[in-house]
């Protein structure tokens, strides 16, 4: 009789595994990597199952897309003005300027984050999409035309958005105005690629942002926000650590096991 009882109870906890599953709060596995202790890992060794890549357009302005390998299309800074191939299934906005964000986007893209919240509330985002967890962290915004007579900064009217998929932690500055203090950095955890607006005016001084970019010390920084910039300043403000990537096309491919051992700033030529 209790084998009888066990063998149901295993049997219900079956049927009822995937529903308890969706109510779990969702996990950052990058923020959980980043707070781990080191471990040593053979310098040779390579997991075979670690063969997912994503594919990163660089469509202009600071609208990259992200393509997985589930075949979900992301869409960074959407405006609607830097389109590359088909429409994304999700996309990212920022309220600096219209070229970051779109109050009517294409009605077909089925998911669409505001990384600024309502009514003085930062946005919180934290979701599965697909096969990418997608989260954010808050940042302050300078004012611009046309906003209300106020404080100089709007608080929490940025985000960095961060995407977890195929075992690499992808992040987007956006339109950042400000320095990162230890508490975002301990937000933002871990990231392998980082995507760094490099203009040094609109958004924030160049030192700055290098600065930002040495800290993260992501394996690929991929500059956005260029206009005029002169690389060479950039990349003189980063330090001798990283090395330059340039390249014709607009388009690449990456996996976990294909990342630069040494940071490696890579330019999008192709846009």
């Amino acid at each position: 009789m209790s084998r009888l009882l066990l063998t149901a109870f295993a049997f219900l906890g079956w049927l009822l595994a995937p529903a308890l599953a969706q109510q779990q709060p969702q996990r950052s596995e990058c923020l959980a990597m980043a707070n781990a202790a080191p471990r040593a890992v053979p310098v040779a060794f390579r997991q075979a199952s670690n063969v997912a890549e994503v594919e990163i357009t660089y469509a202009g302005h600071s609208t990259y897309f992200i393509d997985t390998p589930a075949g979900l299309r992301i869409a960074t800074d959407y405006s609607g003005a830097y389109q590359v191939g088909r429409l994304p299934d999700v996309v990212t906005m920022n309220r600096a300027h219209s070229t970051h964000y779109s109050l009517f986007p294409d009605r077909r893209i089925p998911h669409v984050l505001h990384g600024w919240g309502e009514d003085g509330k930062p946005a919180l985002i934290s979701e599965r999409i697909g096969d990418t967890f997608i989260r954010n962290v808050t940042t302050d915004i300078r004012r611009y035309f046309g906003d209300d007579i106020g404080a100089d900064m709007i608080r929490d009217g940025n985000s960095i958005f961060i995407f977890e998929v195929a075992g690499l932690c992808i992040g987007h500055l956006g339109h950042l105005h400000h320095k990162l203090d230890d508490s975002h950095f301990a937000q933002i955890g871990r990231l392998d690629i980082v995507m760094v607006p490099i203009d040094g005016t609109y958004t924030m001084s160049l030192e700055g942002i290098s600065e930002i970019t040495k800290r993260l010390r992501a394996s690929v920084v991929l500059p956005m926000h260029r206009f005029a910039t002169p690389l060479d300043d950039f990349m003189r403000r980063i330090g001798k650590d990283f090395e330059i990537d340039r390249r014709l096309e607009r388009s690449f491919r990456m996996s976990r096991d294909a990342l630069p051992a040494t940071p490696t700033v890579i330019i999008l030529d192709g846009v």
